[in-house]
């Protein structure tokens, strides 16, 4: 039987560089998207993603007496946000609906056709933000929590179907919206210092580890998050402030201000 992928957000970075990886796998790839993602493999299903009766359509596009899809992964979202009291209604309900609202909608249409088919594969993409918050961020750290949770729901309810649902949370990962947000290579090197491995994510190994979760070979991987942020959230980021840890780590001392002094064992 043909795999057929469904992925939302297929134009962005890391949305894009999973429909590469399905198409690479053998599959049959829909994205789901406004922007054409413009990729060899990739039929592109222009629709809003927040609309319902915009998702309905594309699913039915795709879904006929010889084809289902097998596999659904929701990379569509934004990650923008300010200070709560700074957030206006609409603000917040722009980041929900993106975020939240929007797998809602795709996971409901796929739902039937996994069912009846007895099998299916559904990967949300989530983000350590709503494991460790960070300032400014609310309504996406809602949103993002809330994915994990559905996703874990989704896991308890259809699994007697054959159905798994697997959450993939990213930590920083090297794109061109996370760049437009970094002050050049001093920033860089201060994300690669935050975590234990010194490296950031690239979206081809966010896409490995979608492919993964959505393969035979995790048959028994459902209601459950792989966080993929190179160690950064098992670090207290007070840790980060002194020199002393920062030597076990193998990070160079901050500078300025005093230094603790402690030889490597």
């Amino acid at each position: 039987m043909t795999r057929t992928a469904l992925i939302t957000g297929a134009a962005g970075g890391i949305g894009r560089a999973v429909a590469a990886r399905f198409v690479a796998d053998g599959h049959q790839v829909f994205g789901l998207d406004l922007v054409d993602p413009q990729l060899s493999g990739v039929t592109h299903l222009c629709a809003d993603v927040t609309d319902a009766e915009e998702v309905t359509a594309a699913v039915q596009s795709v879904v006929s007496d010889s084809r289902a899809i097998t596999t659904l992964v929701t990379c569509a979202g934004i990650t923008t946000g300010k200070p709560l009291h700074r957030t206006a209604p609409d603000e917040w309900e722009a980041v929900l609906k993106a975020n939240l609202n929007s797998v809602y909608l795709a996971v409901r249409e796929v739902l039937p056709g996994m069912m009846a088919a007895g099998t299916g594969a559904v990967v949300t993409l989530g983000s350590v933000l709503h494991r460790t918050a960070a300032p400014g961020l609310p309504a996406y750290a809602a949103a993002k929590g809330a994915v994990a949770a559905l996703t874990r729901q989704l896991a308890v309810d259809y699994g007697r179907f054959g159905i798994t649902f697997v959450t993939v949370s990213p930590g920083w990962v090297r794109t061109p919206a996370t760049e437009s947000r970094l002050d050049g290579a001093s920033d860089l090197d201060r994300l690669r210092q935050s975590n234990p491995l010194g490296s950031l994510g690239t979206p081809e190994q966010i896409a490995a580890a979608v492919a993964f979760a959505a393969s035979p070979d995790a048959a028994l991987l459902t209601g459950t998050e792989l966080v993929l942020d190179a160690g950064a959230s098992m670090v207290s980021p007070a840790s980060l402030l002194r020199d002393s840890h920062r030597l076990r780590m193998g990070l160079p001392p901050l500078e300025g201000g005093p230094h603790e002094r402690e030889e490597r064992p």
